[in-house]
């Protein structure tokens, strides 16, 4: 018995321990797959906007490819405008000589009109280069914004690139790990069966033998109860039986009591009744001697003789 219980307290500990170190194997196989799914995850989200990025990098490059030919564009016709200023210039120079040196107010008249118009021609393209100076201004900010930005996005994608091989590193490594943690997971259970399958049959076994000592005692119980009932039982009759004696013997000495007593009576009876025929015979002689009064007075003391023989009787 004692065992058994030490047997089936050292299966439940070894149970308890067998089910901590399963725990803890579940607990380390979670954290593993946590890791590797956030790292699959990560990488599956550098890889989207590694792509996206690419696709920003384009676009800007595009816009910047765009915006630099409208700047090649806005510069040549500025260097175009400007040329051309300078050739109204020389005209202009050449138109003032001649007026200088006009001979005649009519050829003075013409210079003039041609003087007029180149220089309004030559203010139309000076606002014209201006304007597309400021284009120009514009245009080259627009260049270097969209510069900026497809460096900062390029900057990005390389950053990304090189957490690639350590997130592949991360999930690589947790995979191996859980792979082994699964190995040591199914060992696990199957130990912790095989103390269940064996706790449970030494529990069966010691249940088993718990009912039958229970029983046992039990019955004990029920026969130490049933003796205790039987030895109350003949000791009360024991007590009855002797009551019944001692009322009998009380009884029999009761009725040896009576019976002597009537006997003693009888025979005060038979004595009185011989006394009383004696004494008409002898009735002279009684008054002449008193002396033999006395004697006949003495006769009592026989009947008490006579009263103690029952009593021997009774002794018997």
């Amino acid at each position: 018995m004692s065992s058994l219980e030490k047997t089936v307290i050292e299966l439940r500990q070894k149970k308890k321990e067998a089910i901590e170190l399963k725990q803890n194997s579940e607990n380390e196989l979670k954290q593993l797959q946590s890791t590797e799914k956030r790292s699959t995850t990560g990488l599956r989200t550098i890889d989207k906007k590694i792509e996206s990025e690419k696709e920003d990098v384009s676009d800007v490059s595009d816009t910047l490819n765009r915006k630099n030919s409208q700047l090649e564009s806005i510069q040549r016709l500025i260097s175009a405008a400007e040329e051309r200023v300078n050739n109204e210039k020389e005209v202009i120079e050449q138109i003032k000589q001649e007026i200088e040196f006009a001979e005649t107010p009519e050829e003075k008249q013409n210079a003039e009109a041609r003087l007029r118009s180149l220089d309004d021609h030559v203010q139309e393209l000076i606002s014209e280069i201006k304007s597309r100076q400021k284009t120009l201004k514009k245009t080259t900010d627009e260049v270097s914004t969209f510069d900026d930005i497809k460096s900062k996005i390029t900057t990005q994608i390389k950053k990304q690139i090189k957490t690639k091989p350590s997130l592949r590193s991360t999930i690589s490594t947790s995979h191996q790990t859980a792979a082994k943690v699964v190995k040591e997971l199914e060992r696990r259970t199957k130990a912790e069966e095989r103390i269940t399958k064996t706790l449970d049959l030494a529990s069966s076994k010691l249940k088993e033998y718990l009912a039958k000592k229970a029983a046992a005692a039990k019955k004990a119980a029920a026969a130490k109860k049933a003796a205790a009932a039987k030895k109350a039982a003949a000791a009360k009759k024991a007590a009855a039986a002797k009551k019944a004696a001692a009322a009998k013997k009380a009884a029999a000495a009761k009725k040896a009591a009576a019976a002597k007593k009537a006997a003693a009576a009888k025979k005060a009876a038979a004595a009185k009744k011989t006394a009383a025929k004696r004494k008409p015979a002898k009735k002279t002689a009684a008054k002449r001697k008193p002396a033999k009064k006395t004697a006949a007075k003495r006769k009592p003391a026989k009947k008490t003789a006579a009263k103690r023989k029952p009593a021997k009787k009774t002794k018997r």
